[in-house]
């Protein structure tokens, strides 16, 4: 079950355990802890089984019409069980409520890595299209992608 956190401590707790178990997506430390800082500040869902967090989403405003899907992840063992979509259509309502107009979304470029190609496809298949690469956002081995989104 998806459900809105609000306690800081555990939006921090939820969001250390998940990102600790995707080194491959989250293998900076300096940036995971960013990451799991700022998102205590964040409206931030949690998938929720069994009194155990299976993933999370958090969202970020960078713009009074465009909602970032600041952070986002579930489980490794958990991928590809629908708990992303159900996290990102609990994102997309709140968006949609709250008069956001875009949704967008950080990730490296395709081709540089192919745990991040399986993350693009993931977007794509919720309906994100491309926008603009970054080469030099991030630093030049990571070239930040950016995926926007209607809201409707």
């Amino acid at each position: 079950m998806v459900v809105y956190i609000e306690d800081k401590k555990q939006k921090e707790s939820i969001s250390s355990t998940i990102l600790a178990d995707l080194p491959d997506w989250f293998g900076l430390p300096d940036s995971t802890a960013e990451y799991i800082k700022y998102s205590q500040e964040l409206p931030f869902w949690a998938e929720i089984e069994n009194s155990t967090a299976k993933g999370f989403i958090n969202l970020k405003e960078t713009s009074s019409d465009t909602a970032e899907i600041y952070v986002m992840g579930v489980l490794k063992a958990m991928h590809n069980n629908g708990i992303g979509k159900k996290l990102f259509e609990a994102f997309y309502s709140y968006a949609k409520e709250h008069n956001y107009s875009f949704i967008q979304v950080k990730t490296v470029q395709e081709g540089h890595y192919d745990e991040y190609d399986r993350t693009i496809q993931f977007y794509k298949k919720l309906g994100f299209k491309e926008l603009e690469c970054f080469p030099a956002l991030w630093d030049e081995w990571n070239p930040c992608q950016i995926f926007i989104m209607a809201i409707k």
